[in-house]
């Protein structure tokens, strides 16, 4: 649908289900596609609050960068430490993303501050303005302190390196509301989010199951590997080892 709707209004984006629009939370993970400078993102949205860590831990799985978003007004909470655990537990690339800076009491300074006090020296601003950015990720690993040295500058490569290692740790600063420094952060995640490589052989792993209006159940999955086509058959093993066929009917 058009327009990008507003938790206050009831009419989010991508929180469907009655209940997450009573509550003004997201409950179950869903997804997006978004065109951006060339490129095709899947967006998959998970709850951030922890009653409902697990959906979110399914989708950390299948992730190739994660952006953890942290409120401008009430800054890094529990339930954002946990995620942030999840993450490094599943080694996940990181960009992290300050929003509602239009309401926030503290300053980006400030803010920078207590988010390198919780995860660290790798969290670096990376608005337009800060002039030392590339200083400051060239002390995040050993490579990029050589370039630096050597240049005075860090390639775009040295940079989704550092982020792949999670090494660095990219900060953006704006309003989810007003649509500040969302552009910059999509411009980023194109740009220095890291392109895994998939072998030609098929692979999957699957993260959702759900059901259409008809009752029809629907399985998501990212694939890791080739290429899926209806009418193909695969071979599948479930968790304890059994081996059985199944038929793609649609896509």
């Amino acid at each position: 649908r058009r327009g990008r709707g507003r938790v206050a209004h009831g009419n989010p984006a991508l929180d469907f289900a009655p209940l997450e629009r009573e509550r003004g939370i997201t409950i179950f993970a869903s997804q997006a596609h978004v065109e951006w400078g060339g490129w095709e993102l899947t967006l998959l949205d998970t709850p951030g609050h922890v009653d409902f860590s697990a959906e979110t831990e399914r989708m950390l799985q299948v992730l190739d960068c994660a952006v953890l978003v942290i409120s401008g007004i009430d800054g890094v909470q529990s339930h954002t430490r946990t995620l942030w655990k999840l993450l490094a537990h599943y080694q996940v690339p990181t960009v992290l993303f300050v929003t509602k800076m239009d309401l926030a009491r503290r300053g980006r300074e400030e803010l920078l501050d207590e988010l390198r006090r919780e995860f660290g020296d790798g969290a670096v601003d990376f608005s337009p303005d800060n002039a030392g950015r590339d200083e400051q990720l060239a002390l995040c690993g050993e490579a990029a302190m050589e370039e630096y040295l050597d240049t005075g500058t860090l390639s775009p490569e040295t940079l989704r390196d550092l982020l792949a290692a999670r090494e660095a740790f990219p900060c953006f600063f704006g309003s989810g509301l007003r649509a500040e420094g969302v552009d910059e952060l999509l411009d980023a995640l194109v740009r220095y989010a890291p392109v895994p490589e998939f072998p030609p052989e098929f692979g999957a792993r699957v993260y959702k199951i759900s059901y259409d209006p008809s009752g029809a159940r629907l399985t998501h999955l990212r694939l890791t590997g080739g290429a899926l086509r209806v009418r193909q058959t695969l071979k599948l093993r479930d968790r304890r080892g059994a081996e059985h066929e199944e038929k793609i009917t649609g896509i």
